[in-house]
């Protein structure tokens, strides 16, 4: 099989996507309320010093991907081991991405509508995207990303009328710890989640670090994130807590004389395209993982059996949306900590002495 490759620009792109693809609709920084800007910033800066660990994974090991990586740096044994559980944390973070969606149009769109339908629509679509490839889906980001920016830019404009910006007062009023524990939700949802793309980027045409990739794709995802974030604050004040989808909420307010409403509609596609990119990046590497498990010629062959699992999974994860909500704010920070910090700088240390090795012997 002919080897995937996208380039740079597709691969920021992927990134940006999957960065904002639940966490614009869902908000970051758990609960500090108007300090959850604050909470963005410090969760980005948090990620830096894994970006270079992931960057450097990937410059050791020029062409190859997660698995075979860790096949390489920690040995056959260890290596399927960490495998599995790679495995299993792309999948359940597909799941619970697609649950993000299935729990956003039941409540917004169509309560009537049995969540399995909207689950199963969109877990399709991405089945389809997977079985299309890499080159497919960044090449398809990379034409809708402008479309995106283009709403994304139009909203926050028409939102000036409805800001207030005195509830972004008191800054810091509720100390500083309860911001660092913010950031650090904000860490792990959504900036480390970037972990899965050591899994895609042995795709990457160039040979230059990833670094630069990760950078520019991390950078104006959070300034994105950061900006409707504070939109938010500035619309919604200490009510943004209360809402499951605080940006949807916000932008349902705008409001231009009586021939501009309802515009929340823009939000939604931005949020469905989202999480179409990250559940499809989450469905590939689970795939691409089962199949180098297993030592299949194409990891295509399972993409349909993994997706339809990863549906029925999405479907019974969590009960209602104050379950899923509690999970991705107070758990969930917790449950990755070993997948984004402590396995990756594990393999990082594996990898360099592994190197260090290879170049004596030769």
């Amino acid at each position: 099989m002919q080897k995937e490759q996208i380039t740079d620009k597709e691969a920021i792109c992927l990134l940006i996507v999957f960065v904002i693809g639940s966490s614009l609709i869902v908000g970051v920084g758990g609960e500090v309320n108007n300090d959850a800007w604050i909470a963005g910033i410090v969760g980005c800066i948090m990620a830096i010093p894994m970006l270079l660990v992931f960057s450097r994974i990937l410059s050791l090991f020029q062409g190859k991907d997660l698995f075979d990586i860790l096949n390489i740096a920690l040995g056959k044994v260890i290596g399927r081991i960490v495998a599995i559980i790679y495995i299993w944390y792309a999948f359940h973070l597909g799941a619970l991405v697609l649950r993000n969606f299935g729990e956003f149009i039941k409540i917004v769109a169509m309560p009537e509508t049995p969540m399995f339908v909207s689950l199963l629509c969109l877990g399709l679509v991405c089945i389809i995207a997977v079985r299309l490839g890499i080159e497919v889906l960044g090449r398809t980001t990379t034409y809708f990303l402008p479309i995106l920016f283009f709403t994304l830019v139009v909203v926050e404009l028409l939102a000036i009328p409805q800001l207030h910006l005195d509830y972004i007062k008191p800054i810091l009023g509720n100390g500083l710890i309860s911001v660092l524990k913010g950031g650090f939700s904000t860490f792990s949802f959504p900036f480390a989640e970037t972990v899965l793309f050591i899994g895609v980027f042995g795709s990457l045409k160039t040979k230059k670090s990833p670094f630069k990739v990760y950078y520019w794709g991390i950078l104006i995802s959070a300034i994105i994130i950061i900006i409707t974030t504070i939109r938010n604050i500035a619309v919604l004040g200490n009510m943004m807590d209360s809402f499951y989808f605080p940006s949807y909420a916000a932008v349902g307010r705008i409001k231009i004389g009586d021939f501009l409403e309802r515009i929340e509609v823009s939000v939604a596609i931005v949020f469905v395209f989202g999480v179409f990119v990250k559940s499809s990046i989450c469905l590939l590497v689970a795939c691409k993982g089962i199949g180098k498990m297993f030592n299949l010629k194409d990891y295509r062959s399972i993409v349909i059996q993994t997706g339809l699992l990863m549906i029925y999974f999405s479907y019974t994860v969590f009960d209602n949306s104050m379950e899923m909500k509690y999970w991705a704010f107070k758990v969930y920070p917790f449950y990755a900590f070993p997948f984004q910090v402590i396995l990756p700088i594990i393999i990082w240390i594996s990898a360099e002495i592994k190197a260090r090795k290879n170049k004596m012997t030769i």
